[in-house]
């Protein structure tokens, strides 16, 4: 486009000047118009060439040929500033959408602006709504209170009943007032706390020194701890172990921890053995081993000579098997009041469905004086015939026996130093019952009372034995121990004395054997009396359900030659005077001391004896050896001239029976 400039000329003349500008040209022209000329110059433009090749191909003139030369050459001209208006437009609209983005952005930076001071002003009213004053989580008295309590300097009841705001600084006043009153108090508490904490290390001091005495008094004390305590946690970690014990040992541990729980507070129980292994027992044990002994004691028909050299490694595996106890045990303590224990050990055979049990007795003071004793706490002795005839050598159950044929097991005897006693009375307290041969004699019901009688024969066993270790221990030192109870039994003066106890192999009392009065399971010792060259020899045999079964003694006298209760009525009776009257000389119950009177007994026989014995022969004064210093109304009676032996308290003199 060609617009007129003005322009100095000379500095006197202003002329006028033509210039062309295509980009205001832009400005005007139309965009389509400017495309629609693209294409119509393009048209044109590939007409003339195509005449021009036309013209070439027919040799026309030269002339017509530079004429549509030139005409291409405008229509190039046209096509080159179509071109440039083009670029033009585009870099004027790319500077237009600059333009515009560039407001955008300057529009959407100050909205973001806004949004931040919206959103600070809103966080800002959010504080102050949620804003609480610290005077809202004070706990201030009530207004009533408050009235009646502050002075009127500080509540102002004339300004402060309008006005709620004056009211709630009054009362923050009336409530600093009485902090720093209590602030003051507190302080004065502090000192008589520091001069209370100086008193107290004082003490303290002085009870550090007391350490080892309070040691002792804690362990003394642990009984009297265990007794008050609740053991819930225990109680129920052993109530999720009891799941997995077999029938018979679940019935013995509920029936004791009931007899416990109502009866006797000092009888603990527990479970040991290994929980994971009694989980793992998925089937009964005594089936498969039935199948595989029957099937195994086919093949070695079969098999004898093939196979002899294995067949005493397959029976003796057979035997563990059947002998194998679950993996899950009781153990059942009953304490004493002078502090030992009893420890029952239950066990439950599998494939022979009996239980065992074995003992461990812990005492409190050391018992390894007494060599006679040392059956006495035993654990294979301790509880044999805890009931008449119930020696826990063989298995109560018979269906064992036919188990045991087939293994090659003679007797169940063998195997009770490992795997315990199956005494009767350990089955019934498992709820085991089975069928009698008629050989056992003891019989009970399953239940509590069963327990209860039980349990005071086993604690009962325990005191019983304990008591005859004690005495044993004095008799090996020439000493019978006579308590306060029982002295009114016997003389102030005894002159014949104990000198030698000792313990004896039931072998050796052959004539006590062959009467039948005795048996295995009893305890045999020998007890000597002496007076000057007089010797009383007394077998006495101890029935372990001692002191209810009273002991047995059999007397023979060296003097004079030997003399025996075979023999000499005077023997016989002094036999039946340590053996017949149990109510003189049981002493106070439960009759602990029977032993010990009878062997006094024993004593003050002998010394009768000696001293009327030589009146009965001729009549005249005793010898000097046994002179008489016991009072005797008469010295014999009868044909058999017997001693008169019963000692009457408190006369003092021996009368005949």
């Amino acid at each position: 486009m060609l617009f007129c400039l003005k322009v100095k000329k000379n500095n006197s003349e202003l002329h006028e000047v033509r210039v062309y500008n295509e980009e205001v040209e832009l400005e005007d022209r139309d965009p389509q118009q400017d495309y629609m000329l693209y294409k119509d110059t393009c048209a044109d433009l590939a007409k003339l060439m195509a005449e021009i090749q036309e013209l070439k191909s027919s040799g026309a003139k030269s002339v017509e040929i530079e004429e549509r030369h030139r005409q291409c050459s405008v229509h190039f001209i046209t096509l080159k500033k179509l071109n440039r208006l083009a670029h033009m437009r585009l870099k004027k609209g790319r500077d237009q959408t600059h333009e515009a983005k560039q407001r955008v952005d300057v529009l959407h930076l100050q909205l973001q602006n806004l949004l931040y001071e919206v959103m600070h002003l809103q966080k800002e009213i959010s504080k102050c709504l949620e804003f609480k004053s610290q005077h809202e989580e004070i706990e201030l008295v009530s207004e009533e209170e408050f009235f009646q309590e502050a002075p009127a300097e500080i509540s102002r009841p004339h300004v402060t009943r309008d006005d709620n705001h004056q009211l709630t600084l009054a009362r923050l006043d009336w409530e600093l007032e009485q902090r720093k009153r209590l602030a003051e108090q507190y302080k004065m508490s502090l000192a008589r706390k520091e001069k209370i904490q100086k008193a107290i290390e004082q003490k303290r001091e002085y009870l550090s020194s007391l350490q080892p005495g309070l040691q002792n008094i804690m362990q003394a004390s642990l009984p009297v701890q265990e007794y008050l305590s609740m053991p819930f946690e225990q109680m129920q970690k052993q109530a999720e172990v009891a799941r997995h014990l077999p029938p018979p040992l679940y019935v013995l541990l509920v029936q004791a921890a009931a007899y416990g729980q109502a009866c006797d507070k000092t009888l603990s129980v527990n479970i040991s053995g290994d929980v994971d292994e009694a989980k793992a027992l998925s089937r009964r044990p005594e089936d498969s081993q039935e199948d595989e002994s029957d099937s195994d004691a086919e093949e070695e028909q079969q098999n004898t000579k093939r196979r002899r050299a294995t067949v005493g490694v397959q029976l003796e595996d057979k035997r563990k098997a059947m002998l194998r106890r679950h993996p899950l045990s009781l153990c059942v303590d009953l304490k004493c009041k002078d502090g030992s224990v009893l420890h029952l050990f239950f066990y439950y055979l599998m494939n022979l469905n009996i239980l065992t049990v074995k003992t461990k007795v812990s005492t409190a003071t050391d018992l390894s004086g007494a060599v006679s004793a040392g059956e006495l706490l035993n654990s294979e002795s301790l509880l044999n015939c805890l009931y008449a005839s119930d020696h826990g050598k063989e298995t109560p159950n018979p269906a064992n026996r036919y188990q045991f044929d087939k293994v090659g097991i003679t007797t169940f005897a063998d195997y009770v130093s490992d795997l315990g006693h199956p005494y009767v009375w350990v089955q019934k307290l498992g709820g085991l019952q089975f069928s009698s041969d008629g050989a056992q004699n003891v019989i009970f019901a399953l239940s509590a009372s069963h327990m209860e009688k039980t349990m005071k024969l086993l604690r009962g066993r325990l005191q019983a034995r304990l008591a005859l270790h004690k005495q044993f221990s004095s008799l090996e030192h020439s000493i019978i121990p006579v308590s306060s109870e029982c002295q009114h039994l016997f003389p102030a003066k005894v002159v014949s004395g104990l000198t030698r106890w000792t313990m004896m192999s039931y072998q050796e009392f052959t004539h006590v054997l062959k009467a039948g009065l005795v048996c295995e399971t009893d305890l045999f010792f020998m007890a000597v009396v002496e007076r000057g060259t007089a010797r009383l020899l007394a077998a006495v045999v101890l029935n372990p359900r001692y002191p209810e079964v009273m002991p047995l003694f059999s007397l023979s006298l060296h003097w004079k030659g030997e003399r025996s209760g075979r023999t000499e009525d005077n023997l016989r009776a002094m036999e039946s005077e340590v053996n017949v009257f149990r109510a003189e000389l049981q002493g106070p119950r439960p009759g602990l001391q029977l032993l010990t009177n009878q062997i006094q007994r024993l004593c003050v026989c002998l010394d009768v004896y000696l001293e009327t014995e030589s009146q009965v022969c001729d009549g005249s004064e005793g010898p000097r050896e046994f002179p008489r210093e016991k009072m005797c109304l008469r010295t014999a009676r009868g044909p058999s001239r017997l001693k008169p032996f019963k000692y009457n308290h408190p006369q003092g003199f021996f009368s005949h029976r």
